[in-house]
C-alpha cells in the first residue's frame, strides 16, 4: 500500500506512492501531479519488451512537469507532438488530477477514477496534448483523472517477434501492455490521491477506444478497471498473427534502406534484430511513417499499426470475446459520430474511399450484400458517400457489433454524436470523427476549438459536452449513466443522440445496420 504523506490540509500536494514521494502543484483549482513513471524506460535492453517496474525513489520527486511524449514525427501522416516537446522512450507516466480538497472540504470516501487513452492512430499523440484536458470533469464531477503515455508506432504496434535475438527475445503488443501496467498502476496509488481502485473507468477515442474494447478481452486486464467508455473505436481493427507479420517484414526492409543496409534481405533475421535494437527511435518513426501510408492502398480497410491476436496476450478477436461472453463484462458507453469518416481526406486519407480500396474490403462479402450496402450510400464511390461508407466501415458498424453482443452479457449504453458548430457544417464536417472530444473536455480554447466556434455555436456545443460530462462521470460513479439513458439492446437498440437537444431513437439507421449484417470481413 502507498505510504500516506500528505492528503491533510497541511501537505495536499505531498503523495506518497509504492515507488516514492511525489510533490504535485495545485492550478485552477484543481491538484495536478505530471510526469510520474508507471515503468521503466523501454529503452536499450528492455526495447519490444514487456514493461518492466519503475525503478523506486527516496528523495520527494517533482511531479510538476509533464514526462518526455513517446517518439513521433511531427509532420509525417499525421501531425504528432510539437517540435518543442521532448522526445524518449523513457515516456511511460501518468498524470493524475484530482480536487483541491482544501481544509473543512474534504469529500467523504473515496472518489471514482477515470483513465483516460489518447488516440492517435497509434503513430502520434500524448497525454499532454491538451494539459487542461479532465479539469472540468475533476472540478465539476469530483472524479479522479488520470491519463498516460504508451509506445507509440513501431515500438509499441508492431509484431517483431519474429526478430528477437539470442538473449533478447521481442514481444508482441507492447503498447497494450504499457496501459496495462500504467492500470496496474492505478491499481497500486490512486487511493494516496483520494481515488477509489474499484470504481476505475477507462475510456478513450479512436486509437484509444480501440485500446479500450481491446482490454476488455484482454485476460492480464481482468479486475484493473470496472467500467469502460469507448469513443469512436475501430473495435475490429485487430489483426491475425500473418498479417501483422507482413507489416513487420515490409517495415524491416523500409528501415533497412533508412539505414543503407540493402544486403539486409539476404541475412538473418537476427541482423534485423540487431537493426532494430540500434536504430534510433525518430528513424523509426520515419519508418513507420513510410510504412503508414503505404497501407490504405496495399492492404485497404486496415490499420498497420495495431493489437496483433497472438494467442496469449491477446487470445481471440475482441468482437469474438464480445460475441462469446469472454470480455470483461463491465458496463459499456461506446459510440460514434454522426460523419466520421468526413474528416479522412488529404495527407489523411486512410479509410477505404476509393474504387480499388471498397472493392478490397468486399473481398469476401457475397454479392447481394455487396450491392445492398453499397445502395445505402447513393453516388458511392463520390466524395461524400466514400466518406460516409468508410467511416461506418471503420467506426459506426463495429461498434454496433461490440454494442450489441457485450449487451446479452453486461449493461451498455450507446449514444451516437450529432452536433456540430456551424463552421463544421459550413467545411462539410459535420459531426466527424473526434469533434466530440472539444465538447467533452471544452477544448474551446484552442486554436482549432475556436475556430470551430468562431462563427457561432460555442454555447450549445458546450451545453452538450456538459451533459456528456455528466454521463460520464455517473457511470464512472456508480455503474450507469444519468436515468434518461436507457439500455441498450439487440430487441430496442434504443440509442441517445447528443445533439442541440438530446432525444433517444430506437435502432437508428436500422436499414444501414440491417445491410452491413451481412458483411464478412476481408483480414
Amino acid at each position: 500500500m502507498p505510504v500516506m504523506l500528505g492528503r491533510t490540509a497541511a501537505h495536499p500536494l505531498l503523495v506518497g506512492l509504492e515507488e516514492g514521494p511525489v510533490r504535485g502543484i495545485r492550478r485552477r483549482g484543481v491538484r495536478l501531479w505530471r510526469g510520474i513513471p508507471y515503468a521503466a524506460a523501454p529503452a536499450g535492453a528492455l526495447r519490444f519488451r514487456a514493461p518492466r517496474p519503475s525503478p523506486s525513489w527516496n528523495d520527494v520527486r517533482d511531479a510538476s512537469a509533464f514526462g518526455p511524449v513517446a517518439p513521433q514525427k511531427r509532420r509525417g501522416q499525421f501531425i504528432g507532438a510539437a517540435d518543442h516537446l521532448p522526445r524518449s522512450e523513457d515516456c511511460l507516466t501518468v498524470n493524475v488530477i484530482a480536487p483541491d480538497e482544501t481544509a473543512g472540504a474534504s469529500h467523504a470516501g473515496p472518489r471514482p477514477v477515470m483513465v483516460f487513452i489518447h488516440g492517435g492512430a497509434y503513430s502520434v499523440g500524448s497525454s499532454q496534448e491538451y494539459p487542461r484536458q479532465g479539469e472540468q470533469l475533476v472540478r465539476r464531477h469530483g472524479i479522479v483523472y488520470v491519463s498516460l503515455n504508451y509506445r507509440l508506432g513501431a515500438l509499441g504496434w508492431l509484431d517483431f517477434r519474429a526478430y528477437g535475438v539470442p538473449g533478447h527475445p521481442f514481444e508482441a503488443n507492447l503498447g497494450l501492455r504499457d496501459q496495462i501496467a500504467a492500470l496496474g498502476w492505478v491499481r497500486r496509488n490512486i487511493r494516496a490521491f483520494g481515488g477509489d481502485p474499484d470504481r476505475v473507468t477507462l475510456f478513450g477515442e479512436s486509437a484509444g477506444a480501440n485500446s479500450v474494447t481491446t482490454l476488455m478481452t484482454v485476460p492480464a486486464a481482468e479486475g484493473l478497471f470496472s467500467r469502460a467508455i469507448a469513443q469512436s473505436a475501430p473495435a475490429n481493427a485487430v489483426y491475425l498473427p500473418e498479417t501483422a507479420a507482413s507489416w513487420a517484414r515490409e517495415y524491416v526492409g523500409i528501415l533497412s534502406k533508412l539505414v543503407d543496409d540493402d544486403d539486409l534481405e539476404s541475412e538473418s533475421t537476427d541482423a534485423a534484430g540487431t537493426m532494430l535494437l540500434g536504430a534510433d527511435p525518430m528513424l523509426l518513426a520515419e519508418a513507420t511513417t513510410r510504412l503508414t501510408v503505404r497501407t490504405p492502398d496495399e492492404n485497404p480497410g486496415t490499420i498497420s499499426l495495431a493489437p496483433v491476436i497472438d494467442g496469449e496476450f491477446l487470445p481471440h478477436r475482441p468482437l469474438d470475446a464480445f460475441r462469446d461472453g469472454t470480455a470483461h463484462r463491465v458496463p459499456l458507453i461506446i459510440g460514434t459520430n454522426d460523419r466520421e469518416g468526413s474528416l479522412f481526406e488529404g495527407r489523411i486519407d486512410i479509410l477505404p474511399t476509393t474504387k480499388p480500396r471498397i472493392r478490397a474490403i468486399f473481398t469476401n462479402t457475397r454479392k447481394k450484400a455487396r450491392k445492398a450496402i453499397k445502395a445505402q450510400y447513393p453516388g458511392l464511390p463520390e466524395r461524400r458517400a466514400a466518406a460516409d461508407f468508410a467511416g461506418d466501415f471503420t467506426f459506426w458498424f463495429p461498434s454496433v457489433k461490440a454494442a450489441e453482443r457485450h449487451s446479452r452479457f453486461a449493461p451498455v449504453f450507446f449514444y451516437r454524436f450529432d452536433a456540430a458548430p456551424r463552421t463544421a457544417r459550413l467545411l462539410g464536417l459535420d459531426a466527424t470523427h473526434g469533434l466530440e472530444l472539444f465538447a467533452l473536455f471544452e477544448k474551446f480554447d484552442t486554436p482549432v476549438g475556436t475556430a470551430l466556434t468562431l462563427l457561432g455555436g460555442r454555447r450549445m456545443f458546450r451545453a452538450v459536452g456538459r451533459r456528456m460530462q455528466a454521463h460520464w462521470a455517473a457511470l464512472a460513479a456508480s455503474g450507469a449513466p444519468l436515468p434518461d439513458w436507457p439500455r441498450y439492446d439487440e430487441r430496442d437498440r434504443r440509442t441517445l443522440i447528443f445533439d442541440d437537444t438530446d432525444h433517444v431513437v430506437l435502432d437508428p439507421r436500422r436499414e444501414k445496420r440491417l445491410a452491413w449484417q451481412a458483411f464478412v470481413p476481408h483480414v
